[in-house]
């Protein structure tokens, strides 16, 4: 069973432990912009819908922080998650 999905500031990632292994969103912050640069499932659990999962409830955590946070998509994989999902459209920075 998936853990819970936890921002780890120092390493400047998003991550969700399943099974022993970690799914992970790297990312880089400049001021109250988070530039999502790489989503990154083990291929040990592909095809479970975990990276879905991961994109998504990265950005219900961004939202829901209340900061004002913007993202940029870099990753390809997150972009498109954005573009099938246009409800998560006002996170990203103009």
């Amino acid at each position: 069973m998936p853990g819970a999905l936890i921002d780890d500031v120092g390493r400047s990632r998003f991550e969700l432990e399943v099974e022993g292994a970690t799914a992970l969103i790297d990312y880089r912050r400049s001021g109250n912009t988070l530039y999502l640069n790489h989503a990154e499932v083990p291929a040990a659990l592909g095809g479970r819908g975990l990276g879905t999962r991961l994109v998504r409830e990265t950005l219900d955590v961004i939202r829901a922080r209340g900061r004002g946070e913007r993202v940029v998509p870099v990753c390809p994989f997150i972009r498109s998650f954005i573009e099938r999902n246009p409800g998560y459209a006002d996170l990203c920075a103009p």
